[in-house]
C-alpha cells in the first residue's frame, strides 16, 4: 500500500481520543472525590506525596523541548529508556533498575497490558495527544485507585489531552509534523460540548517514516559511513471518547481506541552489515469505559471495565522457507469495582477488586495456548492530619493459569503490604520528608512460560522489595521567581530473578536463579523565573546513579557487576526562553557506559554519550484562529551513540511543525 493510499485511509477514519473523567481531589480529606466540571485542566504537581511522583505535563513540552513520549521520559529521573533507534523504533521504560516487565503504565487511569513479553511500547502513543505524564514509584497518596495499578513497583500514567470547550460550538485542532529521512505525520483533534451533561472528542495521527538514516561505523582503525537499512514505518492511531455527566454526582466515560504499524525491523549493525529482512505489523484495539458515582460526602464508588485484542505478524523475507514467519493474537478482558470511605476528617479507606481473563494463541506448530485468570483484592488506609500523612496497602493477588494443550504454570497466590509516610518538617516552609516500602512481586509472562525452547512452566514469580526516603521543597522567593527540588536514596532488593540459560547448544531455559540488588540516588530541581511581563525563564535538571548489581553466587567472578543496559549516571538538563518574539529551548541528556550483557564480556560495552537538542517556537493569533509554529534540531553536536548494543542512534536531525487551533 502506497504512503497516499496510507494517509487517506487513516484521514477517512480520523476518529479519537480525548475526555476522560478527570475528578478534582480536594485538600480537605473529609470530601471524598468531587465530580468535574466539563473543563478539565492539566495535572498540578504536589510535593506533598508520601512516595516518589515524576510529572511533565503539556504546559512543559514547549518549554523544555519536548519532542515524543520517549523524550519526556528521558527528563525524569529515575527512568532508564531502552531505544532501537528511529521514529518507529521500539521504545520500553524501566524505572530504578526493575526491567520494562516491573513498570507499569496506565493510559486513562487503566492499565495497559502485553500478556506475551510484558514490555509495553511507549512509542505508540503521540505527544501531540498527552496532557500529562506522571511516574509514581512506590504508592501514590490517591488512593481511590484499581487493585490492578497497585501490582507494580512503579506506575507511569498516560493522560490524555481532557480540556473541553466551555461553549457548544466544535473545536478542532490540526498539525502536521515534517522531519528528516521522509518523517510525515498529520495530527487532528475534534471535541465538542453537546450540552452541558454531554462532550465528545476525536482524535487521530499517522506517522510515516523511511528512517534510513546514515552513521557512523568503526571497524578497528577504519571509519565508515553507512546507512540504516529495512527501517520504515508506517502507523496510525485513532481514538473517540465521550464523557456523560447527568448530574453531580456521577460521571460515565468511555473510549475507543485503534492502533496500526506496518515496520519494518531493522537488523544489528554487525561489521559493514545491517541487511535484514524481518518485518512486523502490530494492531491494537481497546474499548474501556469507568462510571463514577459519588453516593455522599464520604463515600464514592467507581467501576471499571475493558476488552484488548492484539495481534503481532512477524515475518522474515530473508528465510527461504519463511520458518520463523507467526502471527500471535492475545485477548484481554478485565473488570474493576473501587470504593472510597471517609469515615472521618482525617481518614480515608479503599477497597477494590479486580478480576481479568488473558489468552494467547499462534501460528505455530508449537503453541500451548496458554490462559491465565487473575483477581486482585486491595484494601488501603490513608491518615492525613496536619503536617502528617501515613499510608499503608495490602494487596492480595490469585493466579489460575492453564493451557489448552501441553502442561500449564502452576497457580499463584500472595500477599504484598506497602507502607508510606510524609511529614512537612516547617510550618512556614514547604519541606517535606518521606519515606515508603513496598513488597511486590511480577508475575512470568507467557513467553517465560510456554516459549518453545525457552520458556518453562515451572518458573515461579519474580519478588522485589523497595524501600525509599527522600526530601521535596518548594520555594517562591516572589510570585515571579519559584523553585522545587526533590531528592530520594532507594533500596531494592529482587529475588527469584527470571532469566534464561543455556541448556545445551540450541536450547535455553528460563529459569529463578538470580538475585540483585539496587541502590541509587535520583533529584530534580526546577526554577521558574518571570523577570518582565511577556518573558519567562525556565530552568530543570534531573540526575540519576543507579548502582544494580548481581547478588547470586558470592563466589562467582560475576557477583557485584553491574546488570545489563544499566547506566551508573543519567541525567538530564533544559533552559527555556519564552519571549513575544521566537521562544527557545536548549535540552540535553546523558549517560554512562554500559554492558550489553550480565557477565561484561569483552566488546560487549557500550559507551556513554550525550545528546543535545535546540527548540524554536512561536504562537500567534491569525484572526480568530490560534497558531504555532516550531522547529527542532535534535542531537546538534552529532554524536554516534547507541542505547541498545549495534542499534545506532540517528546523528543529526530535524524536524518542523504548523498547528492550527480553531
Amino acid at each position: 500500500m502506497t504512503v497516499k493510499r496510507n494517509l487517506a485511509l487513516i484521514l477517512t477514519v480520523l476518529l479519537m481520543t480525548g475526555a476522560t473523567s478527570v475528578y478534582a481531589q480536594p485538600k480537605d480529606t473529609t470530601r471524598v472525590h468531587r465530580l468535574p466540571d466539563v473543563v478539565v485542566d492539566g495535572q498540578q504537581r504536589r510535593i506533598d506525596n508520601s512516595a516518589p511522583v515524576r510529572v511533565i505535563g503539556s504546559a512543559d513540552y514547549l518549554r523544555l523541548g519536548v519532542t515524543d513520549v520517549a523524550d519526556a521520559l528521558n527528563r525524569l529521573a529515575g527512568v532508564t529508556l531502552r531505544d532501537y533507534g528511529g521514529a518507529g523504533g521500539m521504545k520500553t521504560v524501566s524505572v530504578r533498575g526493575y526491567g520494562a516487565q516491573h513498570t507499569g503504565v496506565s493510559y486513562d487511569g487503566v492499565m495497559l497490558s502485553e500478556i506475551q513479553s510484558g514490555e509495553i511500547d511507549v512509542s505508540r502513543y503521540s505527544i501531540d495527544n498527552v496532557q500529562s505524564l506522571s511516574l509514581t514509584i512506590g504508592d501514590g497518596d490517591d488512593i481511590f485507585v484499581t487493585a490492578r495499578q497497585a501490582t507494580t513497583p512503579a506506575v507511569l500514567a498516560i493522560q490524555s489531552l481532557t480540556r473541553l470547550p466551555a461553549d457548544l460550538k466544535p473545536h478542532l485542532t490540526a498539525q502536521m509534523r515534517l522531519g528528516s529521512w521522509g518523517y510525515a505525520n498529520p495530527f487532528v483533534r475534534y471535541t465538542q460540548r453537546m450540552g452541558r451533561s454531554v462532550a465528545l472528542s476525536a482524535v487521530g495521527d499517522y506517522v510515516y517514516a523511511d528512517n534510513d538514516y546514515p552513521f557512523r561505523l568503526r571497524n578497528g582503525n577504519v571509519t565508515t559511513i553507512e546507512r540504516r537499512s529495512n527501517s520504515r514505518m508506517c502507523s496510525g492511531h485513532a481514538e473517540v471518547s465521550g464523557l456523560w455527566t447527568p448530574n453531580d454526582r456521577s460521571s460515565l466515560w468511555a473510549k475507543i481506541y485503534y492502533y496500526d504499524n506496518d515496520r519494518q525491523l531493522p537488523g544489528i549493525v554487525q561489521y559493514y552489515t545491517n541487511v535484514c529482512g524481518q518485518q512486523l505489523h502490530d494492531r491494537n484495539w481497546f474499548a474501556q469505559t469507568r462510571w463514577l458515582y459519588q453516593a455522599s460526602q464520604r463515600l464514592s464508588l467507581r467501576l471499571t471495565a475493558k476488552a484488548n485484542w492484539a495481534s503481532s505478524a512477524y515475518r522474515d523475507t530473508l528465510l527461504p522457507d519463511r520458518r520463523d514467519d507467526a502471527t500471535y493474537q492475545q485477548h484481554e478482558y478485565y473488570g474493576s469495582a473501587s470504593m472510597l470511605y471517609a469515615p472521618c476528617r482525617d481518614v480515608e479507606i479503599n477497597y477494590a477488586a479486580d478480576y481479568c481473563y488473558n489468552n494467547l494463541s499462534s501460528s505455530l506448530a508449537t503453541d500451548r495456548r496458554p490462559y491465565r485468570h487473575t483477581l486482585w483484592q486491595t484494601a488501603a488506609v490513608k491518615f492525613q492530619r496536619q503536617r502528617f500523612t501515613a499510608l499503608a496497602r495490602v494487596l492480595w493477588t490469585l493466579c489460575l493459569n492453564g493451557a489448552h494443550r501441553g502442561e500449564a504454570q502452576s497457580d499463584m497466590r500472595r500477599w504484598s503490604p506497602s507502607l508510606s509516610l510524609s511529614y512537612r518538617l516547617m510550618e512556614d516552609e514547604e519541606l517535606y520528608l518521606r519515606a515508603s516500602m513496598k513488597d511486590i512481586f511480577r508475575v512470568p509472562t507467557f513467553n517465560e512460560c510456554y516459549f518453545h525452547h525457552y520458556g518453562s512452566p515451572d518458573v515461579r514469580p519474580e519478588n522485589t522489595r523497595q524501600y525509599n526516603i527522600g526530601l521535596t521543597w518548594r520555594h517562591a522567593w516572589s510570585p515571579k521567581l519559584v523553585a522545587q527540588v526533590a531528592a530520594d536514596a532507594y533500596l531494592n532488593r529482587i529475588s527469584d530473578k527470571i532469566v534464561a540459560v543455556p541448556y545445551n547448544m540450541f536450547i535455553w531455559r528460563t529459569i529463578n536463579m538470580a538475585k540483585a540488588r539496587g541502590m541509587g540516588v535520583d533529584g530534580e530541581a526546577r526554577v521558574e523565573w518571570t523577570p518582565s511581563a511577556g518573558h519567562r525563564i525556565d530552568l530543570s535538571a534531573s540526575y540519576t546513579y543507579q548502582r544494580v548489581a548481581n547478588r547470586t553466587d558470592a563466589s562467582s567472578p560475576h557477583y557485584g557487576k553491574q546488570v545489563p543496559y544499566q547506566p551508573l549516571n543519567q541525567g538530564s538538563a533544559s533552559v527555556g526562553w519564552e519571549n513575544p518574539w521566537i521562544s527557545l529551548s536548549l535540552h540535553g541528556q546523558a549517560a554512562s557506559g554500559r554492558w550489553a550483557t550480565p557477565n561484561h564480556y569483552e566488546g560487549t560495552h557500550i559507551g556513554g554519550y550525550a545528546d543535545v537538542g535546540l527548540t524554536a517556537y512561536r504562537n500567534m493569533m491569525v484572526g480568530k484562529t490560534r497558531l504555532q509554529l516550531r522547529a527542532d534540531v535534535e542531537n546538534i553536536l552529532g554524536h554516534q551513540y547507541e542505547i541498545v548494543a549495534h542499534y545506532p542512534m540517528p546523528r543529526t536531525h530535524w524536524r518542523m511543525s504548523v498547528k492550527m487551533e480553531l
